[in-house]
């Protein structure tokens, strides 16, 4: 027999197979249908409690499944949730309470970059620079927020501490805030009197001193790395002869020791010299790149033009 007598049919065969099939794809395609409409539910209270259970123990997991990821900073991303505010440190409250104080997940996560960076809050007010944080929220947070004595300035316990015999020989008795020190005279000794200002700042105010010759204004002492701005309302400048440099006679490593004076313009200087003569004023380095008028007006002070 031939094959093709095998998938032969009349077309009355062939008009009953066609319905056949369209009834059976119509039939498939409704339980389908059907079924998918069907998997939606609604979660009651239970099931989003049970999820976010989940969730947590999963993050708990992964944090002692990595132990040696225990200095990365993780944290809860939470959700939109209702505002809950309570009293809180910023230098210990963890990511949990910041969520619930309304703060943005990357804000928390910039709150412990700063810590874990060494960085302190000591008072209410340097909350306020959290980058993004903004006025409202502040104003709404200010009176939550109680920094621990522990991170406060330890030159404040001497507001409070009265210092024993023993103690004024290794940390000397503080100033009152009505009394001034000279600052172009003060040795470190009367240095460390000035609340703030230790051993280490009194050190590096009379190196500073010596290499300026002498200051002019008490502004420069914020060109001391991490100077305390407290300490700078205790000094007093009289009209005192600065320490000058005559820029006509010094050489190229003389001019470089002063703090105000980098390579290039001690270089700028000696060429300047050397191609048109002895200066006569900083006016005559201003086409200089690195003598800004910024740079000339700082510079000032202390220069002076001898031949």
């Amino acid at each position: 027999m031939n094959i093709k007598e095998w998938f032969y049919f009349p077309r009355s065969d062939r008009k009953v197979l066609l319905a056949l099939l369209i009834v059976g794809s119509a039939a498939l395609l409704g339980v389908w249908f059907l079924g998918n409409s069907n998997r939606q539910t609604t979660l009651t209270a239970a099931d989003s409690a049970a999820i976010m259970q989940q969730r947590q123990q999963k993050g708990y997991s992964y944090y002692r499944k990595y132990p040696h990821r225990r200095n990365k900073w993780y944290y809860d991303q939470g959700t939109h949730q209702k505002i809950e505010l309570s009293d809180f440190d910023p230098n210990t409250a963890d990511s949990f309470q910041l969520l619930k104080l309304g703060l943005k997940p990357w804000m928390v996560r910039n709150i412990y970059k700063y810590r874990a960076a060494g960085g302190i809050f000591r008072q209410p007010k340097d909350f306020a620079r959290l980058y993004g944080l903004t006025v409202k929220q502040y104003k709404m947070l200010e009176p939550y927020i109680h920094i621990s004595k522990e991170f406060l300035d330890a030159s404040t316990i001497y507001n409070y501490e009265p210092a024993t015999e023993r103690d004024t020989i290794r940390s000397p008795i503080k100033i009152t805030p009505q009394e001034r020190v000279v600052l172009n005279k003060a040795d470190t000794n009367q240095l460390k009197k000035i609340p703030g200002i230790g051993s280490h700042f009194a050190r590096h105010i009379v190196q500073y001193r010596e290499r300026l010759g002498g200051f002019y204004s008490i502004n420069q002492l914020r060109e001391i790395e991490d100077f305390p701005e407290m300490a700078l309302n205790y000094f007093v400048i009289p009209d005192d002869q600065l320490r000058k440099i005559n820029l006509n006679s010094l050489t190229l490593e003389q001019l470089r020791r002063h703090p105000y004076i980098n390579f290039h313009m001690a270089k700028a200087i000696v060429d300047y010299r050397r191609l048109k003569g002895p200066l006569r004023s900083l006016q005559d380095l201003r086409l200089v790149r690195d003598f800004t008028p910024e740079a000339i007006q700082r510079l000032e002070p202390y220069v002076e033009f001898g031949d």
